[in-house]
């Protein structure tokens, strides 16, 4: 067996860039790098182990790993997640971070990346294996348990984690880390912990071990027993309905849903990972559903007897806090890759397979026994879905006040977009307006990260799926211009969180066009607040008043626009007016010109705090004080209380006893 003298480091580094993923999908075989590059701030702990590794590959073997070099490392991770949600979770990037807190600062970013099922590679530095020098400087010292580090904070937030504190782990460690890395089922936040002494420590490492590597993404095929039972719950079906989550886009599968939705008639709602799945102009689609939905998925889903959930999650925001499917002997059918999820919500069929493998059969067994919704539900679904579509387009109708509600806001910057651009938003109340409003025509042009809504995703992310962008331009021999412009829509709470990356974006001359909203304050939980009788406590940006009020009248002199301008940042003011609406569009449409290799651009504009978007005639379960003298609070729970008791656990499959004895 031939070996090579290296250290933990570079061995790590070597073998990560040639890892391949390998994915076939309708008979098309697509290879790429599985980790095209590596997101990293240096600190004691890694910068004489991974740094030197990194800098000797970049001197004798350019390309070999590429390096980013970033400003915070919980955005490094948002980079990693939102490249791999572009890339469809075949690509991610690799985070290396040195011990104590630059380290515990990717937590919050593994967490996202477990939670939305998306990879992401971290690498947190460590302490000292041999203890040779304890302790150490940001060592964590616990007294009854000496062998606890800051690194095992990540153990309950990765999908796989692990620590080398001999050399010879390395191998296993990072074999597994890439199995549960491209493992659709399993996938998440991947952390391999690395001592700061280990990773600069000799190893012998064998010539196969670094030799090229495939991982094949597995696109399992449905069970006959299984498909045969949903062809039966769907038949009987009065009034079925498809909601489609983001599995749907993992599994390449929106062209095998149209069409699905249209031999059979079947309409389709979509989660906030599922948006993009069916044009949202198509005449079976119903829009957003749940909490943030519309209201035509939500009175269509209300008496809908049977629901097929596809690649979804059914987090609380899809089910309306588990009010949303309210017919008495409800039924689910759920397609995923993942156990966890087809099995949710009493599942009566569960089919653990990949949305791309099952839709065009499911279709088939469907056609061959002539399954077609009714002329009634045709009906339906056309007159919610025209009542709908006239709301989102009153939403959008300029008031022409000087300052524009945000649904005019998110009309103006839909209409300016490209259709193959890119959306990216994650909290506060952007992303349940954007769940609502926005009209998706490509299935890769609406990137919300909402299973986690972290405030501070936005720009990194945003970042993230700029990369992917340009490397798909790439891919298909196209010009940087005539790829994707990614536009991140974020408010000013969000921006305060985690703006840093703005800078990685001056750095490396990356086009990301940045819509700022600024309402000086937290406008979701403010209006939240406000629903629970709690009267926008603590949601304003204000001068503090005798000491315990921040909701006088006098905001805080908050400059945004000038403080992106410090950084590097081009940035073009809208400033409040009449004609507030017609300068965005032109904004939008100036950066949109700009060269790819211009920098960032942030277009600036003050918004409304008081003016929601439309109603979706929907709940969400947060709850309420029942205990007040506030007259306010009082109200509110007992519109809590009547809202709850239409909460159903929907533990069963919808059929009563003596229909499942017999």
């Amino acid at each position: 067996m031939t070996t090579r003298e290296m250290s933990v480091a570079q061995a790590t580094v070597e073998f990560l860039a040639n890892q391949r993923t390998v994915d076939v999908v309708d008979g098309v075989r697509t290879e790429v790098r599985t980790i095209p590059g590596m997101h990293g701030i240096f600190g004691h702990g890694n910068v004489a182990g991974v740094g030197q590794a990194l800098k000797q590959a970049q001197t004798l073997a350019p390309g070999l790993m590429p390096y980013h070099q970033g400003r915070n490392e919980q955005a490094l991770v948002h980079q990693a997640v939102g490249y791999a949600r572009h890339t469809r979770r075949r690509q991610t990037y690799a985070v290396t971070a040195s011990i104590g807190p630059g380290s515990t600062n990717m937590a919050t970013g593994a967490a996202l990346a477990t939670t939305n099922r998306l990879p992401a590679l971290l690498l947190p530095s460590d302490e000292f294996a041999t203890r040779a020098s304890d302790p150490v400087l940001q060592q964590l010292e616990l007294p009854h348990a000496y062998d606890v580090t800051c690194a095992d904070l990540f153990r309950p937030i990765s999908r796989y984690f692990d620590r080398v504190q001999r050399p010879e782990q390395l191998f296993s460690a990072l074999l597994n880390g890439m199995r549960v890395l491209m493992d659709p089922a399993e996938t998440g936040a991947v952390t391999i912990s690395l001592p700061q002494d280990v990773q600069a420590e000799r190893i012998l490492v064998p010539e196969e071990f670094l030799a090229p590597r495939e991982w094949r993404i597995r696109r399992p095929a449905p069970e006959e027993v299984d498909l045969a039972a949903a062809v039966e719950a769907i038949r009987g079906a009065r009034q079925p309905l498809i909601i489609a989550g983001g599995g749907v886009h993992y599994g390449f599968a929106t062209d095998a849903l149209r069409t699905l939705a249209e031999s059979t008639g079947i309409p389709v709602s979509y989660t906030q990972a599922g948006v993009g799945t069916l044009q949202w102009d198509h005449p079976l689609c119903l829009g957003a559903i749940g909490s943030t939905g519309s209201t035509a998925s939500n009175t269509y889903a209300r008496d809908a007897d049977v629901i097929i959930g596809i690649g979804t999650r059914y987090e609380d925001f899809t089910t309306a806090s588990m009010t949303a499917f309210q017919h008495p002997g409800v039924r689910f059918v759920n397609i995923n890759v993942a156990s966890l999820d087809a099995y949710k919500m009493g599942a009566g069929v569960q089919i653990v397979a990949d949305a791309g493998t099952t839709l065009p059969l499911l279709r088939e067994r469907l056609e061959s026994v002539g399954h077609h919704t009714s002329a009634e539900v045709a009906e339906l679904v056309r007159r919610e879905k025209a009542r709908w579509d006239a709301t989102v387009d009153e939403a959008f109708t300029v008031r022409n006040q000087p300052l524009p509600a945000q649904t005019e806001i998110i009309g103006a910057v839909n209409e300016a977009m490209d259709a193959r651009d890119v959306v990216i938003c994650a909290a506060g109340s952007l992303p349940g307006d954007l769940h609502k409003l926005w009209r998706a025509e490509d299935p890769y042009g609406y990137h919300v990260e909402y299973a986690f809504s972290c405030m501070g995703y936005e720009i990194a992310g945003g970042l993230g799926v700029k990369r992917a962008a340009l490397a798909e331009a790439q891919a298909q021999g196209k010009a940087p211009e005539d790829g994707r412009d990614v536009v991140v829509m974020v408010g000013d709470g969000s921006y305060l969180m985690m703006h840093t990356e703005l800078v990685t974006a001056v750095a490396e001359r990356i086009k990301l066009i940045v819509v700022l909203l600024q309402n000086h304050g937290y406008a979701s939980i403010g209006s939240l607040s406000e629903s629970l009788g709690s009267q926008r406590f603590g949601t304003k940006y204000r001068y503090l008043e005798d000491q315990r009020r921040f909701d006088g009248a006098h905001e805080l002199p908050i400059d945004i626009a000038t403080n992106a301008e410090s950084l590097g940042v081009d940035v073009i003011r809208v400033e409040p007016g009449e004609d507030a609406i017609d300068r965005l569009n032109a904004a939008v449409a100036e950066a949109k010109a700009r060269p790819e290799d211009s920098g960032p651009v942030l277009i600036h504009i003050n918004s409304d705090l008081y003016l929601d978007a439309p109603d979706s005639e929907s709940w969400w379960d947060v709850p309420v004080t029942g205990v007040s003298e506030l007259d306010t609070t009082q109200n509110a729970y007992q519109t809590y209380r009547d809202h709850k008791s239409r909460q159903r656990q929907l533990l069963g499959d919808g059929r009563d006893t003596d229909e499942r004895n017999h």
